[in-house]
């Protein structure tokens, strides 16, 4: 029972980041299809929210480890 706890806090915090970076990644592949000279600026824009969403899976396994 005393395991439950992180197990759960890591599994409930990851689920928002990674549906987050899935819709970021698909997006990202959309746009870079429909128009392919715009890679270079819609790249970076997705890494950096790709960061920002992986951010916050770190603090749920930071939560995690801290119970």
């Amino acid at each position: 029972m005393e395991a439950l706890t992180p197990a759960i806090a890591i599994g409930v915090g990851s689920i928002a980041p990674a549906l987050a970076i899935g819709l970021i990644g698909m997006k990202a592949m959309e746009a870079i299809g429909r128009n392919p000279d715009a890679q270079t600026k819609i790249l970076p824009a997705m890494l950096l929210g790709m960061a920002f969403a992986e951010a916050i899976a770190i603090y749920a396994l930071v939560i995690a480890f801290t119970k």
